[in-house]
This record gives C-alpha cells, structure tokens and sequence, in this order.
C-alpha cells in the first residue's frame, strides 16, 4: 500500500473537511486537478491532522467517475428512447427538484447510470415514462397475518456468491481473500444453519458486528455460500393508546439491553450538527425526555413523510449521511435508517443498525432498517424506507406498521454500521460501512462494485 491509499479508518474522518482550495476544486468538478494537490500534500506531510480525510476524498474521487458516468447527452438519449418529447428543460425540472442526482465531473455534469429506474418510482413527475404499480397483495397478506397471530415465522433458505469480473486478472498464484454476509445472531433470528459453501471457509462468531463467511486463498475468481436460518416476526401497535411488548419467542437472542453508544454520535455520519440539533429541537420541542416512544414516533413521522427515495451511489461517496439527508430530503434505505437513527440519538432515544437482505419470494436483495429502544417495549425496529413508500401510496396502514415492526422476509447479517469484517479487512473495501453483499481482495486491490458480480437467490421458503 503506498502513501495515498485511504484505509477503512480514514472515512472516520470525512467530517474533517477539505483545504479550501481543494474543495473549490472538488465542487467544481476538476477531480484530477484535486487529486493532483492531494497527493502534494501528503507528499509534503505539513498538515498530518488532515491526512486521513485527504487519503478518503482522493478515493472518493477516484470512484466518482465510476458511478457518475451518465453525461447530459447521454440522460436525454436514454430518456427519450422511452419518451421522444423529454426536453432539457425537462431534465433541468428533475434536476432541480433532486429527483436525479448529479455531480460534476470533469467540469460537465454527470448522472447515475440507473437514475431512469429511480424516475420511475415518482410517475407524476415522469408522465411519458412507464411507471409499473407494484403488486403489493402478497405483502400485505404477511401484515395481516402478524396482526392476527401477533407474529410471522418463515424458514429461508438463501445461496449467496461473488465473483471477481473479467476485467480483473486472477492468476493461479494470486492471493484471494473474500467475505461473504452470513445470518447473524439477532432478537429475531435462531437455528442458522451453513448448508454448503466454497471449500477453506471460516465462519465468523455468530454474533460478529457484520457477519460472513471468509475464505483466504490463491487464483479462486469466484465464492458461494449457501444457508438456511429462522426469522421469527413479532407484532406490536405502537399507535393504540397503551402499547403492550410484543410475545417473546424462547428460541430468538435474547436482546441486548442499550449501551452508550445508542445514543452516541459515530462519525462521519451520525453526526449531532448544527442543523440536525435545531431539527430535533423542533421535533422534540412538546415531547418530554422521558417520553422515548413519543420521541422515536416523531423522528420517524418526519423522516417518513418528508424524505423521497432516490437511488445513491455507492455509500463510500456519500457526505455525513443525515445531516445531508435532513437538507435534501432524499435517500434510499441505508440513508433513511441513518437519519432515523441520529434523530432518535439526538432525542436521547436508544438506536442501533440492522442490515442484510430483503428476501421476499419473488425478489433477493440489500436493505436497511434501524432499532430503537423503548422501556417497557424493549427493542422495536423501523423502516423508514418502506413507511416513505406507503406514504407515497397513500397507505397509511402500511406507512404505521413498519414503526414497531419488520415482516419476515429478512436476513439478518449486520447488528453495526461501520464494523469490522471478521478477520478484519486492512485494505479499502468496496463499502466500508456495511456488508450486505460481500467483499473481494485480489492481490493487494480491494476490488468495487465496479470490478465483481454478486447474486442472492432464494432457494426456500416455508
């Protein structure tokens, strides 16, 4: 590793902030130019207190132009090969109503390769794009089923693999080391079972912070696991007027009760900033200290009815999360929870992170969600990306039902945002925050999500 690559540690200290003429650089799109007086001053050592932020933004910018690689010439073909009369001004509208992000690059602006799909969840906005209405009926029929008997079981079976893409050499003798999400020890989950995977694998502790599979070796290109495990949803109303805990199931972890770092900032991204404190001081202004559930209730009603989802980018680009989603009040699950959790925080609400898979039956794949702490209740759990999405349905049933709760089709693999892997990962990981689809080093490059292939498919559910 020489001395410009960033290390996971380092994007702890995003929040420090670019020297100004950097920055100005950066904001305006000159990212070679960036990198260029980055590596300067790393060179020159004068400002040491800097150099984890300054490793971080060279990689983040680096990256930039992977994911933003959609030029305005580019946006207008895709969208007008779908709706012939979709103008620039049109563009502009979307623009500057944030429903497509941006950045600049190279001085020209640049988009998300998938921002049509994330258009497409906003058919107001977007009348000459086909804008298909999900069918929810198999869903709703899990909430009413945990309305009824107080909770849903499933057993899933899931086989998850990795593969590093043909553009990345792998030679017989090249060391390989991989981590793959496995479920983890949680309040809702019991009896995991390792059916089958790539031969060499270790199992990390079950309650690992971000669990996996891992395998060190040498000219493997690509990685499988295969496992099943319980996931036991219980039902709890926090709307009626004196909520009762939810059944305890024996066979589920028993859950932890909150530590300090509940209700504790985790830099850069669950941040007490100025703007967050008058934010929650606003929120929270009617609603006593000792009032935690009232509190946890607010927090997400805002974070629901105010924040749209959009598709990100890859979460190593991101600014401080919540702070920068209380400003744009956009986001996808990851971001939602994060708001939520820092809100709560900042309440003096308990919070934690949960992260894995959505595993429905007819769809596998990442999601985030959030924990919160209420005496009496104990551990509840919210999800502020599916509330958002009932409310943009006009489903307010729905929009209540994930304060409080989860449906069953979950997997489990991160209790910690910004946790190690298990053996910790030395070299910059395609996300270092969070695991939900697996890691690849080849060699000493720590590949992106640029550079392998990934899939999760559900092999069972009963």
């Amino acid at each position: 590793m020489n001395e410009f690559e960033a290390t996971n540690d380092d994007f702890r200290h995003l929040d420090d902030g670019l020297p100004p003429e950097i920055q100005r650089l950066k904001d305006a799109g000159q990212l070679k130019r960036a990198i260029r007086l980055i590596e300067g001053e790393l060179r020159a050592g004068t400002r040491p207190e800097l150099a984890s932020c300054l490793r971080a933004e060279r990689a983040r910018m680096l990256r930039t132009p992977l994911d933003f690689c959609v030029t305005r010439e580019a946006a207008l073909e895709q969208v007008r090969a779908e709706w012939p009369d979709f103008s620039e001004d049109d563009l502009d509208r979307l623009v500057d109503t944030r429903r497509i992000d941006w950045r600049l690059v190279g001085g020209e602006q640049r988009f998300l390769d998938n921002f049509v799909d994330s258009l497409r969840k906003y058919p107001e906005d977007v009348p000459g794009l086909a804008c298909p209405v999900q069918d929810r009926a198999e869903q709703l029929a899990v909430l009413d089923e945990m309305r009824e008997k107080g909770f849903a079981e499933r057993r899933i079976r899931i086989r998850a693999s990795i593969a590093a893409g043909e553009g990345v050499d792998v030679a017989p003798d090249t060391p390989v080391r991989c981590w793959l999400p496995l479920p983890a020890k949680c309040p809702q989950v019991c009896d995991i079972q390792l059916r089958d995977a790539t031969p060499g694998v270790q199992v990390a502790p079950a309650d690992a912070p971000q669990r996996t599979a891992y395998w060190e070796t040498c000219g493997e290109r690509e990685f499988y696991v295969d496992y099943e495990y319980t996931i036991r949803a219980p039902y709890v109303d926090l709307w009626c007027e004196a909520p009762a805990p939810a059944e305890k199931d024996a066979r589920s972890a028993s859950a932890p009760a909150p530590e300090v770092a509940d209700v504790a900032e985790q830099r850069p991204h669950v941040t007490f900033t100025p703007y967050l404190r008058e934010l929650a001081d606003r929120l929270f202004a009617t609603i006593p200290a000792d009032d935690a559930l009232g509190r946890a209730r607010a927090a997400y009603d805002y974070v629901t009815n105010n924040v749209d989802y959009r598709f990100q980018p890859e979460y190593l680009l991101l600014d401080p999360i919540a702070d920068s989603c209380a400003k744009s009040l956009r986001g996808d699950c990851g971001v939602f929870a994060v708001t939520f959790i820092t809100l709560c925080r900042l309440g003096g609400v308990p919070a934690r992170w949960q992260s894995g898979l959505y595993a429905a039956p007819d769809y596998v794949g990442p999601h985030d969600w959030a924990m919160f702490y209420v005496e009496g209740l104990g551990w509840l759990w919210a999800d502020c990306s599916f509330g958002s999405s009932a409310r943009r349905d006009g489903d307010e049933a729905r929009r209540r039902f994930y304060f409080g709760n989860l449906g069953p089709w979950r997997m489990v693999a991160n209790s910690q945002f910004m946790a190690p892997l298990t053996p910790a990962c030395d070299t910059l990981r395609a996300d270092p925050y969070d695991n939900q689809v697996g890691e690849l080093i080849v060699g000493d490059r720590g590949l992106t999500f640029h550079d392998f292939t990934w899939q999760t498919t559900l092999v069972s559910m009963s």
